[in-house]
């Protein structure tokens, strides 16, 4: 595939990937996990956590530049013939779990402002369901063209993006209301087990926030000079949508009573940043803004579906997926295949509810995913100390240590709570099925851990093998 992705397209696809919907969707959410203004300060141990993750990405993603992102990952750090083998694969098999339900977010969240315009329309629950779907489907569409079409395009919406998001943080700080934002209930700052709970809840939702961060790694064969814009892109991505994410919660707050906003059955929960400006500017300012927050939302979509379209596909290249997704468009030179089947999962997410989402689809991905990648990286760095590393992670290893006990963290604070079974039922439910398909298809191909590993190349050209892949 052509490199053609620069820095400024690494930021861009980041960070319309990571605002999206995410704070016009979760503010409210986040402001119920400690009930109250206080629950704000979850965005400072997210960003943290973030930029801790963030190095993990620089590193391997300036050493191994390749479609794919973590899958690659994972598979050249642990072993592309043993675990890491399995590993990749169980990260491929999540990511039908975990990675379409996310870009199912983006959808919904865009539907439910849609019917912040048009209510009556949208009254019954199915209707935004179908809409999601179709705004999915749009979606897909506008990605069958060339990358450099694509990157055009990205640069457009993230411009949208940027100018909705400062359009919310100018108004919010004209109009603060400062005994709003310090309107903390009794006991706000006592440090009790339901105080840590909360957090640990608001850094969640804050995390769900700042996912895509990573996602110029999923496109690492067509960026330009990866050793210089992977990393760059990734840190200067998280630095840019801390700041705006912050700012835009601090003006929600600031201008909508939190009791208000944390009450599920307020248009202020399900559609925040339209009554937002309209108590801020009008009813002309609200449909404006609802306007602009689905653009923003549709160029979530978009870019989350660009990028993770690209992990099947390279799953198919290596024998670990259907050899079926590993082609290319014959003209247009994108993996179309792939990006049908990612398209298609979405479709489906879409008639999930939201809230479910956000949690199955963190639990899903924090332990095949993050804390096996930052694993990865210690034991890749162990083992191969000579390997090429065009950028080195600060301060190593602190920022990996850091990040693998904060996902830890919040991966275990919903089984803490009630009803928090069933979220961590369908994280180890998608890992536990992922590893016995893997082994299933490993005693049919005659593959490890069975049998003698193939030789190191075996894998690399899977397409032409007469035998085949699942």
């Amino acid at each position: 595939m052509p490199r053609r992705l620069g820095l400024l397209n690494a930021v861009s696809i980041n960070m319309s990937n990571m605002v999206g919907t995410g704070p016009f969707i979760t503010v409210p959410a986040i402001v119920a996990t400690l009930g109250g203004p206080q629950s704000l300060i979850a965005w400072g141990v997210g960003a943290l956590l973030a930029i801790a993750d963030g190095l993990v990405f620089a590193e391997l993603g300036s050493a191994i530049p390749a479609s794919g992102g973590s899958y690659i990952f994972l598979r050249e750090c642990l072993g592309r013939a043993r675990w890491g083998r399995m590993l990749a694969w169980i990260f491929v098999w999540q990511f039908m779990f975990s990675g379409t339900l996310e870009i199912a977010t983006s959808s919904i969240g865009m539907a439910n402002y849609t019917r912040f315009l048009w209510p009556n329309l949208l009254a019954n629950p199915w209707s935004v369901k179908i809409l999601a779907a179709a705004i999915t489907a749009l979606a897909m569409l506008a990605l069958y063209r060339k990358i450099q079409d694509i990157a055009r395009l990205m640069l457009i919406l993230w411009i949208g993006m940027l100018v909705t998001a400062g359009w919310v943080i100018v108004a919010g700080f004209t109009h603060l209301n400062i005994p709003l934002l310090l309107d903390f209930p009794p006991g706000a700052w006592h440090i009790t087990i339901p105080f840590i709970l909360g957090l640990g809840n608001g850094t969640m939702l804050v995390m769900f926030n700042f996912l895509g961060y990573y996602q110029i790694c999923y496109l690492g064969d067509e960026v330009k000079r990866p050793d210089r814009v992977v990393p760059y892109g990734v840190i200067i991505s998280i630095l840019i949508v801390t700041v705006i994410d912050f700012f835009i919660s601090v003006s929600f707050v600031t201008v909508v009573p939190w009791r208000e906003m944390v009450n599920p059955a307020s248009q202020a929960f399900n559609a925040i940043g339209s009554v937002f400006m309209e108590r801020v500017q009008g009813h002309w300012a609200s449909g404006l803004m609802t306007i602009m927050i689905e653009l923003t939302a549709f160029a979530a979509t978009y870019a989350m579906m660009l990028g993770y379209s690209r992990i099947p596909y390279a799953a198919a290249l290596d024998g670990a997926f259907f050899r079926y997704f590993g082609e290319l468009h014959p003209t247009r030179r994108f993996p179309h295949r792939s990006l049908l089947l990612v398209g298609l999962l979405v479709i489906v997410s879409c008639f999930f509810d939201l809230v479910e989402i956000i949690t199955a689809l963190m639990l899903a991905r924090i332990l095949s995913m993050f804390v096996a990648q930052i694993i990865g990286l210690l034991i890749y760095r162990k083992t191969r100390p000579d390997a090429p590393r065009p950028f080195r992670m600060w301060f190593y290893p602190l920022p990996a240590l850091f990040a693998l006990g904060g996902w830890i963290a919040i991966f275990i604070t919903p089984a803490l709570q009630p009803h928090g079974w069933q979220y961590m039922a369908y994280a180890f439910g998608t890992i536990v099925t992922g590893v016995a398909a893997f082994l299933v298809l490993a005693w049919r191909k005659r593959d490890w851990p069975f049998f003698a590993p193939r030789a190191q190349g075996a894998s690399e050209t899977p397409v032409l093998e007469t035998e085949g892949t699942f």
